[in-house]
Parts: structure tokens; C-alpha cells; sequence
């Protein structure tokens, strides 16, 4: 066994290799000690080799999944090694023969298929990377292989990072080989997917060329599309690693499509994380984009949905054609509620079928794909019925028409021979319906009646040896065996008993036995289970094979699926929170009118506060309007600034990925690229600084954006001294207004810009209000012409917790730096504010001398002669003091 093991280990040396042995997958040698420190199992051993203790550790296959997704977290890769042969076969060679093993699938990031080790709400895509010197593009291909998606493009290096955020895939395969595009390795690792690196020889364009034609059976590419050499050898190296990884096997696949970088809006990774569109700062999914937005029913819908949010369109009657989808369904609250009833009923089609195509699939697979063909065929219906009353729009009629192609047969004939309680996996047998298959239910009756004659057996036997303990039993080595203790054993040892009890076995404390009337019993017993499971597993294919066939039909109805999910998801959204139809056209537009934060919103709903305040913004560089598409927004600290930014730059995602937005009316012109600069962090493990990541992301943006660009910018400068600050952020105000020309909000604390509207002709000035009473400062939220000349960081301070002596101290500073100039403030501070000087209380003025009416009310009590009443007198009378000096 251990030879068997070294050579299919040394096939598959950068694998752990999982060896099935029984009901375990063991693993040995170095293997086992990764294994064990990763899983934290037991570390045991067996046998030697070459003189020394083999190392070994083991999972259940009950269990693998689970440790498998731990593993494949952790960036290991797994080789799954099955037994390929029947035990009895193998014993026919010898009675030391060992089972034949092969590896039937390599496990890894990029190829994963089972449910336990997926979300339901996203794709798991494994993208390919190639490079044709003579090629100025590089070539990107990606595919689901548990969904099937399969998709290539041509790119731009600099574009590079902007599409591995959109897909933020698991794995990526890539030439081990010098050049640009292995330089490029180490900053696509820091993606944080595995890194596959393969020889050249998978990278082949013209090879690529041919497995395309191969695998999907046709003599030319060009009703897939116009594929550039890079995106031929992306895509062929693509395919022929999904086929090395399922061990020759390759699911169903959509045929390539070939999509363009200008069709949607490019975001990069620094914008999406700031946006935090698909997961938050943290990390989670709460409190992103797409969890205040994600009301899909189905996991094929909320896939979509974080497509669609990942990528929103740039064309305009593309984005129209989502919309009016939305609108009849926003409109037509009926059909919006029966769609929603039968969607939530309808299981994912796309993933069963992938599983089943690569025979990894089981009874619970086919029973989902019946269940939603049923559900397809309600929702279908009731779509023709509203198509009577006005026409549908044309998304939602190119879903009817795939979700009415007749299957009824199909999921009738999956009904019909699927029982009620299935498990996961064929070989566990139990899941034909008694009565579909006459053969499967006559060796069922001769299997259950087998046992009920053993249990008859029993009480035969243990009446003939009179011994009341007497007990059949059954285990896998043995089969069927009768069991007595010790003394009684003894006793059919003798004769006359031995003449029919054939002694087997001695343990401890029982011994065992059988007859020859059991043993014949045990082997018909055995030959009818397995003919039934043998007989079902026969059915199990019959139903596969006729699910396939049906593959392409099957793929079209969960796309019509989850369409239609994505667009009743919308539709519930908009018609629960008031949203609007934004319009969208190729203008350079953007008006928004009673704006307001998703996120923000949803969180003060569920919250039961607060309504969030709504604001308008204009940027709109059209000659109808004022021409100010750059807002230079100022206010104080926690006003709302951030929230302003960020709220407009997600209406815009939100429009284009073809949603209603919130807001009282929003009309917004196709943005190509979308720059988002919010917040501070540091990048220590590359050696950056806060500033120095400010700087990076904001020379991205200045380098980049264009006149459709839609940028917010957020505090450029402050992480730097003051003046240096003020020069960066007042050239980079300049170049977005002269260079870049594009629709910009830049909030800043460095009220000095705000003089900048009186010579840049395209620039406003807005600012959040605020108001102040009795020293405090209030938040309106509301944003308005004008600027601020104050930030009130000293307010937020104290609302922080700040000790009472720092703010106090604080107000006495800026006191001095705002009656100074500038440039004299270190000498101010030395000479009119000495470093030790006296900390007056709050309220006090510094130069105040003597005790406050509170301090010397308070030094004249005597606590110990104070009756209760007088106690409660003298607090009233404190307050009254503490009133007047706050008043």
C-alpha cells in the first residue's frame, strides 16, 4: 500500500494528497505532519519505511469538506486519491492484492464545486493571464466551472488591477516565465488569490485555438467572437487546467463570450474598498452596498446581483432595458409578489448541473433541477398572463420565453423517481421511489425479508441452545455472526451443539459463531443489497444523462432565473424605501435631487432614529446648467462630508448597474471610470506610509481620470504639515478643474481653497451647515452654497470624551493661533502660551483669579453635619450656581 502511495504522491508532488483507505482519506509523511498543523488533528503513526516511523493523520469522508475548506484557505492544494476497484476484484489477484487508486480530481481555489465549500451569494472564478510579446494587450479568461461562466478580454496592463478587483477571483494561472508578465506575479499575489504558476507550453494561442474548438465541437471561433493570440491562450490554458484538475473531466461550460473593458465602469480596488460595494472596511458583508440592496430570494439571483454591482454598464439603452425590468415589475405589485413566492421555492439550477456534469453530483442534485423546473414553468405562466395585458419588457420577455421551454417531462420523470428523504450521495442508496423501477423493488423485498427471516433465526437459535442471550449480529468483515459470552460459548463448543455452531472467532469476553444456514442467509442478504444499489445506481445515471441532455435549456432557464430575481430583488427595494428611476444618458450630466446614503439610510431604519437628512448635488458640465462640475465641499468634523461624497458616487453605481437610486430624481450622464480617495490607512507590508498611500491613490486619480470620470476626493493633504498639505491639495483642486475636466467632489478642512471659485469658472463652493447653541455645536447634514470657516474639531473632540483640561487647553491655543498670523504661530505659542502654563477650567478664562461661587460655596461645607434635607437643599443650590456660570 505504502508503494502505491509513493507513486501517486510522486505524480502529484505540490498536492496534499488525500488517500482513500476504507471510510477515512489518510495521509502519510510529510503530507500528514502539514496536515495535522493545519487542521489541528491527531499525529499518529504506522508501519516504517526505510527504517523509520511513518507519519500519518486522517479525516472521515463524512467530514472531508470541511477540511478541505480549511486547507484551501490556508493555500494549500489537495489531490483526491479514490479507490477505483472493488475490494473483491482486487482480491481475485491475490489474497494481499491491493485495491487500485487513481486521483480523481485535484482540489484546488479556482475549481471548487461542492455547496459546503461555495457562498451561495458569489462566484468563485479562477482567471488565466497570457502575454504575446508581438501583443501590445495582455489576454484575461476566467470561468465558474460551478456555474459554468467561462469569459475572455484583451487589457491594458494598467487596467490590470481594476478588472482582478471586479472579479476578485480565487486563483489565477499564469506563465512561469520571465517578462512583464511575470514581474507582475508577485503585486497579482497581494490580490489575495492563489497564484498557479504553469510552463509556457499551457500559454500556446494556437493550441488554445484548438482546444476551444474541441471542446465545444466547432470548426471555427467566430460565432463566439473576433479572439485576439493573448485571449486564445488565456483561455485555452484556462480550459486545459480545469481538465488537469477534474482528471480529464470538464464540466459544461457557456460557450466564451468576449466581453470589452468600455462596456462597464471601471472602479479600482482602492475605490471599491473605500465604496465598500461588495464587502465593508471589516471585511463582512454587512453594512456594504449589496447588503442594503440584496433582496433576491434564489443564491443564482444574489450572484447577479453582485455582478451586476461590480461592473455597472456604460451603455446607455443597455442600462435602459434593466430599468424598465424593474419598473413593471416596481408597478405591478401583484406579479412582483407571485414572482418573489415562486422564485423563493425554486433551488439553483447552475451549480447541480455542473456537478452533475462531472459526476460529482447526487439524488439531491436532480431533485433540485425538477424543483425549479416546476417553478419555471408557474412563473412562466404567470408572465403570460400580464404579456395579455401590455407588452413586457423586452428583459423580461427574453426571460418568459426561456422559462416557458417545455422540460415538464423532465422534472415528471425526476418526480416520479426520486423518493421524498434522498442523501447526498448515490452510492448511499435509499433514493428510488418504491414502485418506479419493478426490478429495484423485487430486490428490495428479498433483502428486507432476508432480515426479517434473520431476526426469526435468532430466536431459533437461542430457544435450540437455550441460551436466552443469544444475539445475530453483523459487522463488514464478518457479515451476519452469532454472539454469546463466554461461559455459554463453552457450552455450543460441545456436542451436541457443535455439530451446528461452527465456532468463527474468541474475543475478551464473548465468542462467536455461525451456522451453515446463516452463512448461505448472509450471502443471499449481501448479493440483494447490492443488486439493489447496483439497480439504483443504474437509475441515477439514466436521469443524469437525460438532465444533460437537456444542459442547454437547463443554462438558459437559470439565467432567466436569475434575471428575473435580480429585477424583482430591485423592484421590493425601491417600492420599500422610496427610490427613484434614475434617467441615464450619454450626456455629462449628474443632478441629483434629494440625494440620500443606501447604507446610511437602511442602517437608521433598522435602527428605528433618525430620517436621514437628503441633499441635492449638480455636477453637471452640460451648457443648460451652472457648469460647476467640481464642488469643493467644506464643514466641520462629523457633519456629514464623507457621507455626501460617498452617497453620490453610489447612486452612480447604482444607476448604471441598472437600479432605481435614493433620491427624489437623479439624472445621471454614462461615468466611464469612478475614483474614490475616502479615509486613511497604511500599507506597512509594503513599506507605505498613511500619506504615502494617500499619495499613490490620489496620483492614480490625477493621472487617470477623464472627462466622463466621475471622482470624490476626501481630506487630500491633511496627513502631511499644514502647508504642505494646503499646496498639494490646492494644485490637485487645479489640475481636476483644468487637466482632468471631470465631475469632481473634493471635501477638504483647508478653507483657504475655497478663494479658488473666484478664478476657476467650473468650481462652487457647498458646505455642510451646522449651527451652534450654548457653546455646543448641532449637525444639520444639510449641504448648501457657501463655505465654512470653521471645523469645529474642538466640539468633536469633547463629544469623543477627550478629557475636559485637553479641550479646555485646546480652545486656548486656537484662541491665540486665530488671533495670530500664521507664520508667527510656534513663536505665539512660546511666548504667549508657555508649555506649562496653568490649565483654567471649562468656561473659566486663563487669566481669571480666585475661587469660582461653586469652589467657595463648596469649601465652606461641612459634610459630617449635613441632615438630609440640608444635603438635598444644598444640591438644588449648587445647580442654581452651576446654571448662572453656564449661562
Amino acid at each position: 500500500m505504502i508503494a502505491q502511495y509513493l507513486e501517486i504522491k510522486a505524480a502529484n508532488p505540490a498536492s496534499l494528497l488525500f488517500y482513500r483507505m476504507g471510510d477515512f482519506y489518510e495521509l502519510f509523511f510529510a503530507d500528514a505532519e502539514t496536515a495535522s498543523r493545519a487542521l489541528g488533528i491527531a499525529l499518529t503513526k504506522r508501519g516504517k519505511h526505510l527504517g523509520q516511523d511513518i507519519p500519518m493523520c486522517g479525516v472521515p469522508i463524512h467530514a472531508a469538506g470541511d477540511y478541505l475548506n480549511k486547507l484551501i484557505r490556508l493555500g494549500h492544494r489537495i489531490a483526491v486519491c479514490e479507490q477505483t476497484e472493488d475490494p473483491a476484484e482486487a482480491r481475485k489477484r491475490g489474497a494481499k492484492a491491493v485495491v487500485r487508486r487513481e486521483v480523481v480530481r485535484l482540489v484546488t481555489a479556482g475549481t471548487l464545486t461542492e455547496d459546503t465549500l461555495l457562498s451561495a451569494t458569489r462566484n468563485n472564478y479562477l482567471a488565466a493571464l497570457a502575454e504575446i510579446r508581438s501583443e501590445p494587450s495582455l489576454g484575461l479568461a476566467w470561468v465558474d466551472i460551478s456555474t459554468g461562466t467561462f469569459a475572455v478580454t484583451s487589457i491594458d496592463r494598467q487596467l490590470l488591477s481594476s478588472e482582478m478587483a471586479r472579479l476578485e477571483p480565487s486563483e489565477i494561472i499564469i506563465a512561469d516565465t520571465p517578462g512583464p508578465l511575470g514581474a507582475m506575479a508577485a503585486e497579482l499575489a497581494k490580490t489575495g488569490a492563489a497564484l498557479t504558476p504553469l510552463p509556457p507550453s499551457h500559454f500556446d494561442s494556437a493550441a488554445g485555438e484548438v482546444r476551444l474548438k474541441q471542446h465545444f465541437a466547432v470548426h471555427a471561433l467566430e460565432a463566439f467572437g473576433a479572439f485576439s493570440r493573448p485571449e486564445l491562450a488565456a483561455a485555452g490554458a484556462l480550459l486545459d487546467y480545469v481538465r488537469l484538475t477534474q482528471a480529464g473531466r470538464l464540466p459544461r461550460l457557456e460557450a466564451p463570450r468576449r466581453r470589452s473593458p468600455a462596456s462597464h465602469m471601471l472602479i479600482d480596488q482602492a475605490s471599491r474598498t473605500n465604496l465598500e460595494i461588495t464587502r465593508s472596511l471589516s471585511g463582512g458583508r454587512q453594512g456594504s452596498l449589496i447588503d442594503a440592496l440584496d433582496l433576491t430570494v434564489t443564491s443564482a439571483g444574489a450572484r447577479l446581483l453582485a455582478e451586476r454591482l461590480a461592473a455597472p454598464l456604460t451603455d446607455a439603452s443597455e442600462i435602459d432595458g434593466r430599468l424598465d425590468a424593474v419598473t413593471l415589475l416596481c408597478e405591478d405589485q401583484a406579479l412582483r409578489r407571485d414572482c418573489r413566492a415562486a422564485l423563493a421555492r425554486a433551488p439553483d439550477i447552475r451549480r447541480p448541473l455542473a456537478r452533475l456534469s462531472l459526476g460529482r453530483g447526487g439524488p439531491r442534485d436532480l431533485s433540485a433541477v425538477g424543483a425549479s423546473i416546476g417553478r419555471a414553468g408557474e412563473i412562466a405562466a404567470r408572465l403570460g398572463r400580464s404579456q395579455g395585458l401590455a407588452p413586457l419588457p423586452q428583459e423580461i420577455e427574453r426571460a418568459r420565453l426561456a422559462l416557458a421551454h417545455d422540460l415538464s417531462a423532465l422534472a415528471l420523470l425526476i418526480e416520479r423517481a426520486l423518493g421524498d428523504e434522498l442523501p447526498v450521495m448515490a452510492r448511499d442508496g435509499g433514493f428510488v421511489r418504491g414502485g418506479f423501477d419493478t426490478a429495484i423493488d423485487e430486490s428490495r423485498r428479498l433483502r428486507d425479508d432476508s432480515r426479517r427471516v434473520i431476526a426469526g433465526l435468532e430466536s431459533r437459535y437461542a430457544e435450540l441452545a437455550a441460551i436466552k442471550s443469544l444475539r445475530i449480529k453483523h459487522n463488514n468483515v464478518l457479515g451476519y455472526f452469532i454472539e454469546v459470552n463466554q461461559a455459554n460459548g463453552q457450552k455450543l463448543l460441545g456436542a451436541p451443539l457443535s455439530e451446528t455452531f461452527v465456532h468463527r472467532q474468541t474475543m475478551a469476553n464473548v465468542m462467536r459463531f455461525t451456522t451453515v444456514e446463516l452463512s448461505d442467509l448472509d450471502q443471499r442478504i449481501v448479493r440483494a443489497g447490492e443488486q439493489v444499489l447496483a439497480l439504483e445506481l443504474q437509475v441515477f445515471s439514466r436521469l443524469v444523462e437525460a438532465v444533460t441532455r437537456e444542459g442547454e435549456a437547463l443554462e438558459a432557464m437559470a439565467s432567466a432565473l436569475a434575471t428575473l430575481d435580480v429585477a424583482q430583488g430591485l423592484a421590493e427595494r425601491a417600492a420599500a424605501a422610496r427610490w427613484c428611476r434614475p434617467k441615464v444618458d450619454s450626456s455629462l450630466t449628474f443632478r441629483i435631487v434629494g440625494g440620500r446614503h443606501p447604507v446610511v439610510e437602511a442602517a437608521l431604519r433598522r435602527d428605528g432614529g433618525q430620517s436621514f437628512v437628503p441633499n441635492d448635488c449638480d455636477l453637471s458640465a452640460t451648457p443648460d446648467s451652472a457648469g460647476r462640475h467640481v464642488w469643493l465641499v467644506t464643514g466641520p468634523n462629523m457633519a456629514g462630508k464623507s457621507t455626501f461624497l460617498r452617497q453620490n458616487a453610489l447612486i452612480a453605481i447604482l444607476a448604471q448597474a441598472g437600479s432605481y437610486v435614493p433620491a427624489e430624481a437623479a439624472h445621471i450622464g454614462i461615468a466611464d471610470r469612478l475614483f474614490s480617495r475616502v479615509g486613511a490607512a497604511d500599507d506597512l507590508a509594503r513599506g507605505r506610509s498613511t500619506f504615502m498611500v494617500e499619495m499613490v491613490e490620489t496620483a492614480a486619480i490625477l493621472n487617470q481620470a477623464g472627462e466622463r470620470s466621475l471622482v470624490i476626493l476626501d481630506e487630500i493633504g491633511r496627513g502631511t504639515a499644514t502647508f504642505d498639505g494646503l499646496s498639494i491639495a490646492w494644485a490637485a483642486v487645479e489640475h481636476l478643474h483644468d487637466v482632468n475636466r471631470c465631475r469632481a467632489l473634493f471635501a477638504t478642512h483647508f478653507h483657504e481653497l475655497t478663494a479658488l471659485s473666484s478664478r476657476l469658472p467650473r468650481l462652487a463652493n457647498v458646505t455642510v451647515k451646522v449651527k451652534e447653541w450654548q457653546g455646543e455645536v448641532v449637525f444639520l447634514h444639510e449641504v448648501g452654497p457657501g463655505a465654512a470657516d470653521r471645523s469645529y474639531g474642538i466640539q468633536v473632540a469633547k463629544l469623543a470624551g477627550l478629557p475636559r483640561s485637553v479641550t479646555a487647553r485646546a480652545a486656548e491655543i486656537l484662541a491665540v493661533l486665530e488671533k495670530s498670523e500664521r507664520g508667527r504661530a510656534a513663536t505665539v505659542l512660546v511666548d504667549d502660551l508657555p508649555l506649562f502654563a496653568a490649565v483654567a477650567s471649562e468656561g473659566q478664562p486663563a487669566e481669571a483669579a480666585g475661587p469660582s461661587p461653586i469652589e467657595a460655596r463648596l469649601a465652606g461645607i461641612r459634610a459630617d453635619e449635613l441632615t438630609p434635607r440640608q444635603a438635598l437643599e444644598l444640591i438644588y443650590e449648587l445647580k442654581a450656581l452651576l446654571d448662572q456660570d453656564l449661562g
